[in-house]
């Protein structure tokens, strides 16, 4: 199994930290991380505040606006739809996609959203108009994944071709397509200054590469080699949040090459069930869950503080806000409804269609 450290220094966890190591020599010489004991932060205490209904087939991806107003939700049923995030309201119905959606992304200024399909094609939404104003193509299957870099001038994207593609956003062109994986490509995401992509996929792989060379400068791999179904930077991207198939999370320092984190305790067998981090001064993880719930562990002791239940499925979409303590949750078939969960006090639980 992979190695585990007790505990990460708090400060490793933030965002004013060193610039990340370009090449491979100099990840290699990072130093490891101190390790400390610190106490734990204390339970939160969610609760239901809205239940939206609008899919009419699984939700496979939930995403919170950069500034936290907007809720976009994409499915099966080749929808993105765009709710208010604090009332529930439908804002928006975008359509154009020909068969169902995986991901979507926003770019970091808010404008616009990304969407990937079993069409196999990547497209780019106007927010503030509601219009599709490109079309990617270059995947040859399914496209699974996507996130924007921070300048939103680049798009990463993979896919079952078990390629990653990056896009130029202005010309609607390929830059790079790095022949990444040998299975279907998962996840992708940029680091928090654009300059490293990380990618996994299905053969259990977790790869760092250059943004501007397509070098591959780590591959990461768990001594059980459990197909990967996510994978984030850290806020500093210090490290890599790795959700797998055999219901388990890890932390990894990939400048050392050692999981530091181990989070456990939900079920994830079948689906690509996506992990994320709390984004305000609480430190928690966040994952859906086969058994239809929501388990949330604080960063450090790994413990989980809370389970949140309600959906009647597998909870295949998670979401956590950028500035509130607010979780957003999508269940599959049998339940077809977006939960927001709202830290502490509140308004009583509301239904909206």
């Amino acid at each position: 199994m992979s190695q585990f450290v007790p505990e990460v220094n708090d400060h490793e966890m933030q965002d004013d930290t060193q610039p990340i190591p370009a090449t491979i020599a100099e990840i290699a010489a990072s130093p490891t991380p101190d390790v400390v004991l610190s106490k734990p932060d204390r339970k939160p205490c969610f609760t239901p505040r809205l239940i939206l209904s609008g899919h009419t087939k699984p939700v496979s991806s939930l995403k919170f606006s950069p500034d936290g107003s907007t809720l976009a939700s994409c499915g099966a049923d080749k929808l993105i739809k765009l709710w208010d995030a604090y009332t529930g309201e439908i804002l928006r119905t975008l359509e154009g996609h020909e068969e169902g959606l995986s991901d979507i992304a926003w770019s970091f200024d808010g404008e616009f959203l990304a969407s990937v399909s079993d069409d196999q094609t990547v497209r780019i939404w106007d927010f503030g108009l509601g219009t599709e104003v490109r079309c990617l193509r270059g995947h040859t299957s399914f496209v699974f994944c996507v996130n924007y870099n921070p300048s939103s001038n680049l798009l990463v994207s993979g896919g079952f071709d078990e390629t990653v593609r990056v896009w130029d956003v202005g010309r609607g062109k390929t830059l790079k397509v790095l022949p990444a994986h040998s299975d279907p490509v998962t996840s992708v995401a940029f680091n928090h200054d654009g300059t490293l992509i990380v990618s996994c996929a299905m053969d259990g792989l977790i790869r760092i590469w250059d943004t501007d060379s397509g070098q591959c400068l780590k591959t990461l791999v768990d001594d059980d080699n459990p197909i990967c179904c996510h994978v984030i930077f850290s806020p500093n991207s210090r490290f890599v949040l790795v959700s797998t198939q055999d219901s388990t999370i890890r932390l990894w320092d990939y400048h050392t090459s050692r999981c530091v984190k181990t989070y456990v305790g939900h079920m994830n067998r079948t689906y690509c069930i996506p992990s994320c981090f709390s984004h305000t001064g609480n430190k928690y993880i966040v994952s859906g869950s086969e058994d239809h719930k929501v388990y949330i562990w604080n960063l450090q002791t790994c413990q989980i503080v809370q389970v949140l239940e309600g959906h009647r499925d597998t909870t295949l979409a998670i979401a956590t806000h950028p500035m509130k303590d607010i979780i957003a949750s999508a269940a599959m078939e049998k339940d077809l409804t977006i939960r927001l969960w709202f830290e502490a006090s509140g308004p009583a639980t509301g239904v909206l269609q």
